[in-house]
This record gives C-alpha cells, structure tokens and sequence, in this order.
C-alpha cells in the first residue's frame, strides 16, 4: 500500500523513492514535504513515489521493499522510527502499535536496529540505488528534559538515532541529518502520548480545512503541529535536507 503519489507515473523520469510512516504520507496535520519536492522546478528529471505509511515502525516497513523494488529507484530515502522511540517511551503507545500494527515481539532498541539492517541490505542487495537513511527529528521541543516524559523521549530518540548512524556507517550509505538540523532551544515539552489530541488535529485538517501551520499554532509549536508531526517550518528543513542528497547524487553521477 502506497499513500501521497500522483495518479500518474512518467516511465521517462528516474525514481526517488520515500519510504516511513506518517511524517514521509503527509496526510491530515502532517506537512507533505514529498508535495514540496515534486514542485520544485529543479527536481523535473524525477518520479517522486511515497511509500509511507501511518502508525508503521521499522518493523512494518519492510512490507513495502518489494514494491519499492519493483519501482527499479535511482534513490531511495528511509525515514523511519519515531513510532518505535514512542513504542520504547510509552506504555500506552507500545499497547497501541502492538494492536494496531500486530507487532510479534514488544518493541527494543536492539529490535529496532535488527529490523534498520534488513531494510539496508534488501535496498543494498536489490537494487542499485542510492540510499540514504534519516535521523529523527525531536519529538516534542524541549531538549533539557526538564519535563519526564520528554526527557524519556530524548533518550529514546538518541538511541534510534545512534542505530541509524552507526548503519549508515556500517553499510556505507547515505546520512540525512534531520535531528541535528532541528536542535531547539528549551520549548515546549510533549509531556504525555495520548489519543485525542492526534485525532482532534485530523478533524481540524480533514472536516475543517486547517493547514498544519495552522493547527501549529493552535497547539502552540513551533516546528511541529502536534509535538510529533512537522509542520512546514519543520518539513521544509526535511525538503531541504532530502533535496541535498537528491542533488548530490545528480552531481556524482
């Protein structure tokens, strides 16, 4: 299942594809900084194709490789893991995502880095496209962990992060800096995992029309719309970011 493409598909175009979870769908309160790319005048020789899927962890991504693979990329960018750091900070999220995406084992740093390496060596080993993987951006805007949850948060976003470094290296593959490109001064704290708020800021986008700036500054952040997912001061930080490996590669090639 693939979200957030075109209906068309230009078989003259090289293939970049974007693979993870809510923030790569970019639906309801989550800025679409895929939509960005593909309106760039600069990035008219590619085929932008999302393959992101809401609530998935590294686990579930996989899932999707032999699409991906058959799409035959020239790029590929891996954005995954703020749910497994979520699964790993809350025991109401890991309740969820074991429900909800009928995970086999309760989530683990060390099941996290395990299921990073199997997503590599597919895209090493089945195709010849470059890839890189990203680093998490902050969940939640307060880095002192003044706040207990937020301060779990940071730890276990470091250690997905720390996961995705050390891969990169192993493999050789590409790094994209997402987390270091969003350092913040102490903000606002994301103090608890619950329900409600992300399903009220899905009726704000999807029945009453707000953007996700909007919905930002109704909740009061300033890179996020609702401490988890970017809104377009954040996701430009992504597009950009994305788009330096994008022109890298065209410059190596």
């Amino acid at each position: 299942m693939t979200t957030g493409n075109p209906p068309e598909f230009d078989h003259n175009k090289k293939i970049v594809a974007l693979l993870g979870s809510s923030s790569t769908a970019g639906k309801g309160q989550v800025f679409d900084w895929i939509r960005e790319l593909r309106q760039r005048p600069s990035n008219g020789l590619y085929q932008f194709r999302n393959f992101g899927v809401g609530g998935d962890l590294a686990y579930n991504a996989p899932q999707r490789l032999p699409s991906i693979i058959a799409n035959r990329p020239e790029i590929v960018v891996v954005w995954i893991g703020g749910n497994d750091a979520l699964a790993l900070a809350s025991v109401k999220a890991k309740r969820f995502f074991q429900t909800f995406k009928r995970l086999p084992v309760n989530p683990s740093s060390d099941w996290f880095r395990q299921d990073i390496e199997i997503i590599a060596h597919r895209l090493k080993n089945e195709t010849t496209a470059r890839v890189a993987f990203c680093s998490l951006p902050p969940i939640g805007e307060d880095l002192s962990a003044r706040d207990s949850f937020q301060g779990e948060l940071n730890e276990r976003v470091e250690e997905c992060n720390d996961a995705i470094r050390a891969l990169a290296v192993k493999e050789t593959i590409g790094y994209i800096p997402l987390h270091e490109a969003h350092r913040l001064a102490p903000a606002k704290a994301f103090s608890s995992f619950r329900f409600l708020p992300f399903y009220r800021d899905a009726f704000r986008t999807l029945i009453l029309g707000k953007n996700p700036d909007q919905v930002a500054e109704m909740n009061g952040w300033f890179l996020h719309t609702d401490g988890v997912h970017l809104n377009s001061r954040g996701g430009l930080i992504a597009a950009d970011l994305v788009q330096a490996f994008i022109d890298q590669h065209l410059t190596n090639s």
